[in-house]
């Protein structure tokens, strides 16, 4: 049984954050505090800025944040790198978690006091969020806030990914690629519940360690090339599901360690080149290659999203998932989180709380 696991990387705040004025046009009653990106750029320019708090409409929450996942997508989405791009000044972070102080009209299934998990399209980098309700996912008691920041994004990924995308099955060998990350971390350890055979690649032997802690059952080393590693571990026969957030480079050598019929799941490309698929290795291969999309997935597929998330928090709750969290910083620590990402210190997750 796993336990939540939280290594925690004391960081100063970042001195260089600015702090601007109050920004118009958000209505309720006193004061908070949220993270603008003011401006595209590759490094990132972020302000500090008290505006006024946000008021419930129908169907909506006011959730009081306790602690933010950041991600690779929120620093791309800074950059102006990512398919959704706001425009600048707006508020960055796709994922929080906190307590409901205030409800709207129409609001049936939350009330105040509740401990809740949150998506946004962007604004989570604030105090306080207005939240419509089917954006909110209800805390297993035994989550800590740190853990339920990190928690949604990368877990329904994960598990729509190698279920519904990869159709993972018992006893096959699952190839989890960019398994460093929050991302990776959480397909290891899904696959692992879904008796796979899990072959995890990252860079770095701290990395290593940490992977074989949450089931995974051989790492390797990207640097290294993998192919040959692979075939070796399987017989000679190749990797059954590949899940492969990383693309480019990594994506034309997984061509090259298929068994046949294997399910490659694209999740993104962050070595930031996509690959092109060779059309004779899927024919030869019999191979599928699959792009998942979990939020529109779960748009379009309520039911089944719903169903997803019940195993997920039916694990979570039984202490069999957990996110690593590597990194904590403050909110005004935003800049250094970003740091972090891009230089690849980060292990699993970072995450902004409000009592580092």
């Amino acid at each position: 049984m796993l336990v939540w696991i939280l290594i925690t990387v004391m960081v100063s705040p970042n001195r260089s954050m600015n702090r601007g004025s109050n920004t118009p046009g958000v209505k309720g009653k006193g004061e908070m505090k949220a993270i603008y990106c003011v401006k595209l750029a590759d490094w990132p320019a972020l302000e500090m800025r008290d505006i006024s708090a946000p008021s419930p409409g129908a169907g909506e929450v006011v959730v009081r944040n306790e602690a933010w996942g950041v991600n690779y997508v929120d620093y791309l989405m800074c950059q102006g790198g990512y398919q959704l791009r706001p425009d600048p000044p707006f508020v960055p972070g796709l994922e929080s978690a906190g307590r409901i102080v205030a409800t709207g009209p129409d609001v049936g299934a939350f009330d105040v006091g509740e401990r809740v998990m949150a998506t946004h399209r962007p604004g989570g980098f604030a105090e306080e969020t207005v939240v419509a309700e089917r954006q909110l996912i209800k805390m297993p008691d035994a989550m800590e806030m740190t853990a339920a920041a990190g928690f949604r994004s990368a877990f329904i990924t994960a598990y729509h990914g190698l279920v519904q995308g990869g159709h993972l099955l018992a006893g096959e060998t699952a190839l989890i690629h960019g398994a460093g990350g929050g991302m990776g971390h959480a397909a290891v350890q899904v696959a692992r519940l879904l008796g796979a055979r899990v072959i995890a690649t990252a860079t770095g032997s701290e990395k290593h360690e940490v992977l074989r802690t949450l089931g995974a059952d051989h790492t390797l080393e990207y640097r290294d090339g993998f192919r040959d590693a692979v075939k070796d571990l399987t017989d000679g026969r190749g990797a059954d599901v590949i899940f492969d957030p990383v693309g480019g480079d990594t994506f034309d050598e997984t061509m090259r360690c298929l068994n046949w019929g294997a399910r490659i799941v694209v999740v993104g490309f962050t070595a930031g080149r996509p690959a092109l698929a060779k059309t004779n290795h899927i024919l030869i291969k019999g191979a599928s290659v699959t792009g998942i999309r979990a939020g529109e997935f779960g748009r379009r597929n309520p039911v089944v999203a719903k169903a997803n998330l019940e195993v997920l928090l039916d694990w979570a709750g039984a202490g069999k998932i957990a996110p690593y969290i590597s990194h904590r910083f403050p909110l005004e620590g935003v800049e250094d989180a970003f740091r972090a990402i891009a230089d690849r210190q980060v292990i699993g997750k970072a995450v902004l709380t409000r009592d580092t």
